[in-house]
């Protein structure tokens, strides 16, 4: 079969079977990745995988970083698999193909970048992983807690490294807003504010409609992965990232979407990179709302999410929701999508507050941050020191600045919203046990913590 023809989903599954036990006991590149081995002057060999909007931004990115390759790409519908080999970004002649098995067990590879729907992240990674590939995985790196805390351990036994798309964490001024921050310039953090963000909507089932033109059967199975599989509708298809069976609220201004970037920084300055919140609490009935009253007015010059207000106008699901952590230091999800710092937050302490957003900064007193030593600004694009971060680390072995523990943890609140919204009462709080990753109080929060996987789309072992 040629790697471009499209596979019936068992054909697809007897082959990931195959060479998942492969993967499972040898790891085809380990030589190339062991401290050392790989040559200064080689460039780190990647594939990607999930060839959408996003991977475009990451090709554009991969090409204006030479100490790396593109040397295949992989999607599941043949018809984006043809348009990305045949398009004008190909100076390399990357193959392509269909079964990321196939490509990894064939291709010469350092990693791979999984740029795929959320609700396949987790598969893939994880059987990548055991097959001695590096990870890039976009963000939010998965659906539940319990698949995340599998990624980990999985990453961790076969020493993988990681990196998560929460491209805040390479930017120079955020880290250095958050070093601040961690470091006691605004004293006790006292409350940190960020986002009421919009959850995943609940679909209603709607009768089939054609499979778009170069998909079958097979390939709507594979697509639908770990998911229910429901009759083919383009709103699934297309509009993914806004159903709660394939995201977390994936969207703009989304719980898993922006929500995911706005936790990171939280962890990040916050110094939770590894822990959690231990009580999460409702603070109102959970409703269909917009994002915010988008009333005309000019945003101040301390506002540093004023260039996403726009971008923020949508409407879903949405209630606030306030969580405590062991320091006593309160996060309060409540700010609307026309103010304040969408992708980032505001940390409060005893001396002075400090917003941080994506390569924006604000501070009262201002003094707070007016130190010499404050990076620039990015000019280059902004995903582009996070590549090459895992680019770095990739030779090294060192640990990446978003790791896949720090992407889990971050992922996790996410989670712990939906959660508190789908299965709380107005007020009410549930005690969670950050280290366990259980909760202490709540069956039906702690049945949230997973979900039915269909056979054939299991984790490895």
């Amino acid at each position: 079969m040629n790697h471009l023809d499209f596979i019936t989903r068992r054909a697809f599954l007897a082959a990931t079977t195959t060479l998942a036990l492969a993967g499972c006991t040898t790891t085809p590149n380990t030589a190339r990745v062991v401290p050392g081995k790989i040559s200064p002057n080689e460039r780190i060999s990647v594939g990607l995988i999930g060839l959408g909007g996003r991977c475009r931004d990451i090709v554009e990115t991969c090409m204006g970083i030479p100490e790396m390759r593109i040397a295949a790409v992989c999607d599941c519908f043949r018809p984006r698999v043809n348009s990305t080999v045949e398009s004008k970004f190909n100076k390399e002649q990357w193959k392509g193909y269909i079964d990321f098995r196939e490509m990894i067990a064939t291709e010469k590879l350092d990693g791979v970048m999984i740029e795929t729907t959320t609700h396949a992240r987790a598969w893939i990674a994880c059987h990548a992983m055991a097959a001695g590939m590096d990870v890039y995985i976009e963000k939010p790196m998965c659906l539940t807690i319990e698949e995340g805390r599998a990624m980990v351990a999985c990453a961790r036994k076969h020493k993988r490294v990681t990196q998560i798309g929460t491209q805040q964490r390479s930017i120079p001024l955020n880290n250095w807003a958050s070093d601040l921050v961690l470091n006691g310039a605004i004293g006790k953090v006292t409350e940190v504010l960020a986002p009421n963000f919009v959850g995943p909507a609940i679909w209603t089932p709607q009768p089939a409609q054609p499979l778009p033109e170069g998909g079958d059967e097979g390939w709507w199975d594979i697509w639908t992965n770990q998911s229910e599989l429901r009759p083919y509708h383009e709103d699934l298809h297309r509009r993914w990232n806004v159903w709660w069976d394939y995201d977390a609220g994936g969207r703009t201004f989304g719980v898993s979407g922006w929500g995911a970037h706005s936790y990171d920084q939280i962890n990040r300055g916050l110094g939770t990179n590894e822990t959690g919140p231990v009580e999460i609490t409702l603070e109102e009935a959970a409703r269909d709302l917009p994002a915010g009253e988008f009333k005309e007015r000019t945003p101040g010059e301390d506002e540093t999410g004023a260039a996403y207000y726009s971008m923020a106008n949508i409407s879903g699901p949405r209630a606030k929701v306030s969580m405590k952590y062991a320091s006593g230091t309160v996060l309060k999800l409540h700010l609307d999508g026309d103010f304040g710092p969408g992708l980032g937050c505001i940390f409060v302490g005893e001396n002075g507050r400090i917003e941080i957003n994506r390569d924006r900064i604000s501070a009262t007193p201002k003094e707070l941050i007016s130190s010499a030593d404050a990076p620039p600004h990015l000019a280059i694009p902004e995903t582009e020191p996070h590549v090459r971060n895992w680019i770095d680390c990739i030779r090294s072995r060192e640990t990446c600045t978003a790791d896949i523990e720090y992407g889990h943890r971050s992922n996790t609140l996410c989670c712990l919203v939906n959660i508190a919204r789908d299965t709380c009462a107005p007020g009410e709080t549930l005690h969670w046990d950050p280290k366990k990753e259980v909760f202490k109080n709540a069956d039906k929060a702690n049945a949230m913590l997973s979900r039915p996987r269909r056979p054939g789309y299991e984790l490895p072992a």
